[in-house]
């Protein structure tokens, strides 16, 4: 039985925007491209063109060779999951393209891997050259090819892929050595795309300008108007990147409610993750700070100097809120490295974050500003090493 690989990948401009796929069949054994695939498919998400590119891939794989096993290589972690079956299928949009690309050949006969970017650089590449044609008003055909640049991944892997596992992995993985020049300078080394967190604060709520606690423990409250049309204008700023690929949200109403928005703009599902929950502050919620220096004066200034005090009434101190958002960063990083995953959540839960990536002192979280519907962003590598790329933007809610 011939083995082939499909390596498939989409991309849109805006999420939904003008949007494109590329696929490319290659023969297991020897490494050899024998098919490429690509299209302009007009306006459309980034989820839709994945899944369109790996239909195009899986049926030129079949023109090839109806009987044939296939190993199907996507950097999108939400179809590779979905049609191998441990995650549902929940937009509308989604579900006929899953069933299509299940009817081109037995389930049985194809298996599915999840790879970083930077090893789809050929799907990538036929996918981009195909929006490139849209936007030039044409669409791809094989003169656009530029699959010569894959030429030594290609001839490196042929004769080197003993499984479809490591040997492949391997043997690409010597071809991008070779290509690495050493140079003076402050250059990292390459390890691979990071783990990107895009931390979004939630929109108002009735508390927010009114500078009252609102934590985990307090009343749950939903976002004003104000806070609605923030979530909207975040949103659109999102779309526009068109870089998310992956939406969690705190449990609370306010962060689900933001979270939604920008999913619908999107087009991705909202997991809900626990560990992103607001601190609790106990007796202070709903309160002003100038109500509890009034009615709690000595815990709140032993909670001021001191990380491990509690807030009056048995709420999380900020030592409990940190070693809460290690755990939950540690594993969040193992499960999305190579992805850029939004976190719709909390002020001091987003403080922290900042916090640890820079090894910054607890005292530091009452030296950062963070307004509502803010974006800041960190990036996770492989060494461990963490880098802050953002914090605080409010662009996005300027006229």
């Amino acid at each position: 039985m011939r083995e082939f690989i499909v390596e498939a990948d989409g991309g849109s401009r805006g999420n939904p925007g003008p949007a494109g796929y590329g696929s490319v069949v290659i023969d297991a054994a020897t490494g050899e491209t024998l098919a490429e695939r690509a299209e302009y498919i007009g306006v459309a998400t980034n989820n839709v063109a994945e899944y369109r590119g790996l239909v195009a891939g899986l049926r030129a794989a079949h023109e090839l060779d109806p009987a044939a096993s296939v190993h199907v290589r996507m950097d999108s972690k939400l179809v590779v999951e979905q049609m191998s079956g441990r995650w549902k299928i929940k937009h509308p949009d989604m579900k006929p393209l899953a069933m299509e690309a299940g009817r081109v050949y037995p389930a049985d006969q194809v298996t599915y891997e999840w790879i970083p970017r930077e090893r789809n650089k050929h799907a990538d590449r036929l996918a981009n050259e195909a929006m490139d044609a849209g936007k030039r008003g044409e669409q791809w055909s094989a003169s656009d090819s530029t699959a010569e640049l894959d030429a030594a991944a290609s001839s490196s892997r042929r004769g080197a892929v003993e499984s479809l596992g490591g040997g492949a992995a391997e043997a690409e993985a010597d071809v991008r050595a070779a290509k690495v020049v050493a140079s003076p300078g402050w250059a990292p080394a390459d390890m691979g795309a990071p783990a990107t967190f895009v931390l979004l604060r939630h929109g108002e709520t009735p508390l927010t300008p009114q500078k009252r606690f609102s934590g985990s423990g307090g009343t749950d409250p939903s976002l004003s108007d104000v806070g609605r049309g923030q979530a909207e204008r975040v949103a659109a700023a999102l779309a526009r990147r068109g870089t998310v690929q992956e939406i969690l949200a705190s449990p609370l109403t306010r962060t689900r409610e933001t979270a939604a928005a920008v999913a619908e703009r999107l087009g991705l599902d909202v997991t809900v993750e626990d560990g992103l929950r607001e601190t609790d502050f106990g007796a202070w919620e709903g309160l002003t700070f100038a109500e509890v220096r009034e009615r709690y004066p000595d815990d709140l200034n032993t909670w001021l100097s001191d990380p491990d005090a509690e807030p009056t009434g048995g709420g999380e101190s900020f030592a409990a809120t940190a070693t809460r958002i290690a755990a939950t960063r540690d594993k969040l990083v193992a499960a999305y490295a190579g992805r850029t995953v939004l976190l719709v959540t909390h002020v001091t839960p987003i403080k922290t974050f900042v916090r640890l990536a820079l090894g910054a002192p607890p005292e530091s979280l009452f030296r950062m500003e963070l307004s509502a519907a803010s974006l800041s962003a960190v990036a996770y590598y492989a060494d461990g090493n963490a880098s802050v790329r953002l914090f605080n933007d409010t662009s996005h809610l300027r006229p």
